[in-house]
């Protein structure tokens, strides 16, 4: 009964991380989106900083996740040989390398956008041309497109038997 229970806290918490990492993603990529469209430095400060939080539910979701994850698969009958374990593993590996990669440029325009903000001007082409970096862009949509992939694993569990 101990291993039952302590199975269940572990899928708990890592359906938990999954959650904030999915929820984090979303917050931060609609902010990101529709900042990119404002016309006034405070409003892209503003949803830039929504996305800042999206971000911290990332990391925290990302931490959760993954931790519990790997307990999962060490009380769990898959073990770390199991392809599907393997391949969620080097997804989320990429999904935090490359969306942290993918973020610097948001987390600039921020930064710039605030102190545009404090001298009440308007964006500039500097702010809007981080706000538009194909490069993040591209980036943080892969890491989204991974993060899907990980949670079609998840579920699918491809070479599993069902339970």
């Amino acid at each position: 009964m101990t291993g039952a229970w302590l199975y269940d806290l572990a899928l708990c918490l890592h359906l938990l991380g999954a959650f904030s990492l999915v929820a984090g993603t979303v917050v931060a990529a609609v902010g990101f989106e529709t900042a990119r469209r404002r016309n006034t430095c405070a409003d892209i400060v503003l949803l830039l900083g929504l996305s800042r939080i999206g971000a911290v539910l990332v990391a925290g979701g990302t931490l959760l996740a993954a931790g519990f994850g790997l307990w999962l698969v060490t009380l769990g009958h898959w073990g770390y040989c199991t392809p599907w374990v393997d391949a969620a593993i080097g997804l989320l590996a990429l999904v935090a390398v490359i969306g942290s990669v993918g973020g610097q440029r948001p987390k600039q325009a921020r930064k710039l956008a605030a102190a545009l903000a404090a001298q009440d001007l308007p964006p500039n082409a500097e702010l809007r041309a981080l706000l538009g970096d194909r490069r993040a862009l591209l980036l943080n949509y892969l890491a989204a497109t991974a993060l899907l992939a990980i949670i079609v694993l998840m579920v699918v569990k491809p070479g599993s038997p069902h339970q």
